[in-house]
């Protein structure tokens, strides 16, 4: 009977669902399937993954719920692009995202944040002529990334 009330709701898509495609992440991201817990009525989801030199701002602490711990397809995608500088219209492309801040918000800010990814032009972000480049840090990462 709850379930069909966060079905109805739209909580859930249907019951069970989520925790397939979550050990399809997983494995797409190469990282061990999530281990589940239940227990005094709570589930325990624990996701084992490796932490990428370079990377302290993608690992999530415990005030961090939501954070990835590694990088993304998308990610990977525009660091292995962007080891020749490249305009953001260029990064999008292999994505086949069209939203350009949506795409900056979700792909590229992240990467400029933990810096593995900069500006040519970082004095001016909204430059026509910006373009990014993977940083050392970046290219470590990227390593790591194909490794798995």
């Amino acid at each position: 009977m709850t379930t069909q009330a966060f079905h109805r709701t739209g909580a859930i898509e249907a019951w069970g669902r989520g925790t397939n495609r979550v050990i399809e992440a997983c494995r797409a991201y190469g990282i061990p399937d999530p281990e589940f817990v239940d227990g005094a009525g709570a589930v325990t989801v624990t996701f084992r993954a490796e932490v990428v030199a370079g990377t302290r701002d993608l690992v999530p602490d415990r005030h961090q719920v939501g954070t990835k711990s590694a990088l993304s397809a998308y990610q990977v995608q525009v660091l292995e692009l962007a080891d020749v500088p490249r305009a953001l219209a260029e990064l999008m492309v292999p994505s086949g995202r069209t939203d350009r801040t949506k795409f900056r918000d979700q792909v590229l800010a992240p990467l400029l944040d933990a810096g593995l990814l900069e500006m040519t032009i970082p004095d001016k972000p909204r430059s026509s002529k910006q373009q990014y480049r993977t940083t050392d840090a970046g290219r470590a990462a990227l390593a790591t990334a194909n490794k798995a």
